[in-house]
């Protein structure tokens, strides 16, 4: 598995270039997971589901399968929030995997950036930043994309994306 990560502050287009990206990445062949980090309470569960009540009622994981997808939920129940490299071993094995967020972990990111966020860029703190998808003209001390160019960069993180063992983003 080869690992690219995407990074911005909230507005920026961090979902909408990945919703462009990956039927560009699957057109060459690949196949991709996503995992998104969430800096909010979420649930993927609707209240009065059976799947809901389980979990409410204590269960420390729920999965739900039908004949098209399954999902698996697990508590953390006060836990501490799992990092990046856990994360990375509960996924199947993939060609690529795209990190939604995930700021502060080591690994290589392409940092999105519109101007309308009036947001500074995170590039200057972060040296796992490789890349820039901006409509700011520059110039940057990175490859820098317009944040449409979907296909340089699908090329860009087909050669860029660093391989990893299952969830060892230490070594990044």
């Amino acid at each position: 598995m080869r690992l690219m990560g995407l990074s911005g502050w909230s507005g920026a287009g961090k979902t909408t270039l990945i919703a462009a990206l990956i039927p560009a990445l699957l057109q060459r062949g690949l196949t991709v997971s996503t995992i998104k980090h969430a800096h909010h309470a979420f649930d993927v569960d609707k209240p009065g589901k059976d799947s809901y009540i389980h979990r409410e009622s204590g269960a420390q994981e729920v999965l739900v399968a039908s004949a098209h997808r399954f999902a698996l939920m697990h508590e953390l129940r006060g836990a501490p929030e799992p990092p990046l490299a856990e994360l990375l071993r509960r996924l199947s094995p993939v060609d690529l995997v795209i990190v939604e967020g995930f700021k502060s972990d080591p690994h290589p990111k392409i940092e999105v950036h519109r101007t309308a966020t009036d947001k500074d860029y995170i590039y200057p703190g972060d040296p796992y930043i490789r890349a820039i998808a901006t409509d700011a003209p520059g110039p940057f001390p990175m490859p820098r994309f317009e944040l449409d160019d979907i296909e340089g960069i699908a090329e860009w993180v087909i050669r860029e994306a660093v391989p990893i063992e299952r969830g060892d983003v230490s070594a990044l």
